[in-house]
């Protein structure tokens, strides 16, 4: 039988590393735009409380001021003692609510890292102090507590809000956490006692029963039965696990009972270090995170220079100090950076939560972003864009025999042999359905093929090359039409006569052809590196439709055939993460594909847990889409204070158009709020 195999490269277990791409430091994550917190501090929770107890402060404040019972029509009923029952009601809003701004600003500080919460922090404490100021007779002029508590109020609402949306933004990690189950069977004699997961070590077997969740990675040893990965790996559709298969800890188990001896546990399993990843990926440095510092960095430095120069001019123009610093105020808090410090970090969330979720693990988050201006995504042939293993293309019967008849026949004598194409050829008849005979009086036939007895008729399945000693003549078209395609043929014989001739090839994934023609409407160009003869390379490329391919190209020149290409484009390369470690390592964007539960591919930026090819176009598109809506967001965040920051300046005070502080504060929540809706958008 002719040996003509296909180059394989498949992927082996590799220790767990820590994801690349953290270069420059760790960059502002959605943690570190809490208030109060420079990265860990207040939560929804505490924000909700302040937020309660500072409205109900206001209430009375808003009831005393004499601003507002002059708009409401009640300035002249008296409240003794109305202005320092006012005071001190504001005191309590101001050190009690505005606590978070206050610790965020020295943390700021601290961390020389200046930013929204001193621009909150300075505008509070102005407009208390000068309004205690005027209370305790220290300067002429009236007091703006009603406006500091309202502005209070606001800003602990939409930091409220925000943190809602960040916490959202990252539940995936929590949703992954609830996927493991508490405990487990632990299989003991010929019994189970409960034990809790924790307590599992590798080697012990536990029992599964049908609808329960896999407590651990491990091997089936017993049982078989369909489980649900799709919350772990993205495939939508429960695969079957039998005897010698791989499960993943959190799968759920469908109608069968398994039993599974333990492979991994705690830290090492496959939930784990998924987990970890995406967390690690979230809090990557985006290049895009850059920009929106740098433009936070000097918005903050605006603001606080053209809310002192405000303040001057005002005094200058001759207005009220009290309305001077009312438009010194109202500019600090409409230019809150605030939604430039989320814009990046919340889409950066968002995006690595999706992608765990569709099977997409991202290691290296700047790679992921690169991959939008990708042009050319090359492809190892074996393992990827085939299967990497014989199967049948073609049944011709050479005789007055029925296809199906022949390939059962065949594929009695080979089920009993380990070869490659034996073993393409039982596949085929298992796919078809067929019943396949017993065969008895089995002999291989080293260099020729395999013989036995089957139904009473000794019969042989041999190569071309046994076929032409035994002196056997064939029609020509039945070998030529499949070694034109580079296929290996053999033929099922009996006694002088060819029954049947079969042509077997290294079978192209069927999400192989779906793969490269989305990628090619995307305008990407696809190009195919493989180990094997032009020949074989050339039939793979015209049935994909492939715009190149490299053959005969060994492990160590894959890299060198990327970088020639890297000359004129910007490259993806697709692998199995290991044989192609240099060629991944060498791309703009390595993707490791045929990992299934082996997440750490060293050399890989992303991996595709699937083993999908499709998987590829699906990352391009979300990493179009991520960008996208970072720029959006950037765009949206600074547009909103070219505008805005003049408004609360008073440049429209002539016309009529005045802001207050609260309202300002309205306008900078709705500035957030504008970006992280737009970033949930992502989904």
């Amino acid at each position: 039988m002719t040996e003509e195999h296909a180059h394989q490269g498949e992927a082996g277990p590799v220790p767990p590393r820590q994801p690349a791409g953290q270069h420059g430091g760790t960059g502002t994550t959605p943690h570190d735009t809490h208030p109060g917190s420079g990265g860990h501090g207040a939560m929804p929770a505490d924000l909700r409380r302040r937020f309660v107890a500072s409205l109900a402060l206001t209430v009375p404040i808003l009831a005393l001021s004499p601003g507002v019972r002059g708009l409401a029509g009640t300035a002249g009923l008296e409240f003794p003692w109305a202005e320092p029952v006012v005071f001190l009601l504001s005191t309590a809003v101001y050190l009690y609510g505005g606590w978070p701004f206050l610790a965020g600003f020295a943390r700021e500080v601290q961390t020389r890292r200046i930013g929204m919460m001193t621009l909150v922090a300075i505008a509070i404490t102005v407009a208390y102090g000068y309004s205690a100021a005027v209370v305790l007779g220290l300067v002429p002029g009236m007091d703006f507590f009603w406006e500091l508590a309202t502005l209070v109020d606001i800003m602990l609402l939409g930091h409220y809000i925000e943190m809602r949306s960040v916490m959202g933004a990252s539940r995936a990690l929590e949703a992954l956490v609830r996927v493991m189950p508490a405990g487990a069977h632990l299989v003991r004699g010929d019994g189970s006692v409960d034990v809790p997961v924790g307590e599992l070590a590798v080697g012990d077997v536990v029992r599964v029963k049908p609808g329960e969740k896999i407590p651990v990675d491990g091997e089936v040893t017993g049982g078989a039965s369909t489980v649900n990965e799709a919350m772990l790996t993205g495939e939508s559709k429960p695969v079957r696990r039998e005897r010698g298969d791989r499960v993943i800890g959190g799968a759920i188990n469908g109608e069968g009972s398994l039993t599974v001896l333990v492979r991994a546990t705690g830290k090492e399993t496959y939930l784990a270090q998924v987990i970890e990843l995406v967390r690690q990926a979230q809090e990557s440095k985006s290049r895009t995170q850059d920009l929106a510092d740098s433009a936070a960095f000097v918005l903050t430095v605006v603001a606080v220079t053209v809310g002192a120069a405000t303040l001057a001019g005002w005094l200058v123009a001759g207005q009220e100090p009290a309305f001077a610093v009312e438009r010194a105020v109202t500019v600090m808090v409409i230019s809150c950076p605030h939604a430039l410090g989320l814009a990046v970090p919340l889409v950066v969330a968002i995006s690595t939560s999706l992608a765990a979720g569709a099977g997409l693990l991202i290691r290296d988050r700047q790679a992921f972003e690169a991959a939008r201006d990708l042009e050319v995504v090359i492809f190892d042939k074996t393992g990827t864009l085939t299967e990497g293993r014989f199967g049948v293309t073609s049944v011709v019967p050479l005789a007055d025999l029925a296809e199906d008849t022949a390939l059962a026949d065949a594929a009695a004598l080979e089920a009993m042999s380990e070869h490659p194409i034996a073993r393409g050829i039982a596949d085929e008849a298992r796919r078809r359905g067929l019943a396949v005979p017993a065969a008895k009086n089995f002999r291989a036939l080293p260099g020729r093929g395999v013989e036995g007895d089957v139904q009473g008729r000794r019969l042989s399945v041999v190569s071309p090359g046994a076929l032409e000693e035994m002196g056997i003549a064939v029609d020509g078209t039945s070998a030529g039409a499949g070694r034109a395609r580079s296929e290996t043929v053999v033929y099922l014989v009996d006694g002088d006569r060819a029954l049947a001739a079969f042509s077997l090839a290294d079978v192209v994934r069927p999400e192989a052809r779906e793969a490269v023609a989305d990628l090619r409407s995307m305008g990407y160009r696809c190009v195919m590196l493989t180990g094997d003869s032009r020949t074989v390379a050339e039939a793979v490329a015209a049935e994909l439709a492939l715009d190149n391919y490299y053959a005969e190209v060994l492990p160590h020149e894959k890299a060198a055939r990327v970088r020639e290409v890297q000359r004129t484009s910007r490259v993806a390369m697709v692998g199995d993460g290991v044989n192609d470690a240099p060629a991944l390592v060498v791309a703009d964007v390595g993707i490791a594909i045929g990992a299934g539960t082996d997440v750490a591919v060293e050399s890989a930026d992303i991996v595709l847990v699937r083993s999908d090819p499709r998987d590829v176009a699906n990352l391009m598109r979300l990493s179009k889409r991520t960008y996208r809506k970072m720029a959006q967001n950037l765009l949206w965040a600074t547009g909103y204070n070219v505008l805005a920051i003049p408004l609360g300046a008073g440049v429209l005070y002539g016309a009529g158009v005045v802001l207050t502080p609260a309202a300002g504060a309205v306008m900078m929540s709705a500035s957030t709020a504008v970006v992280a809706i737009n970033a949930r958008l992502l989904r």
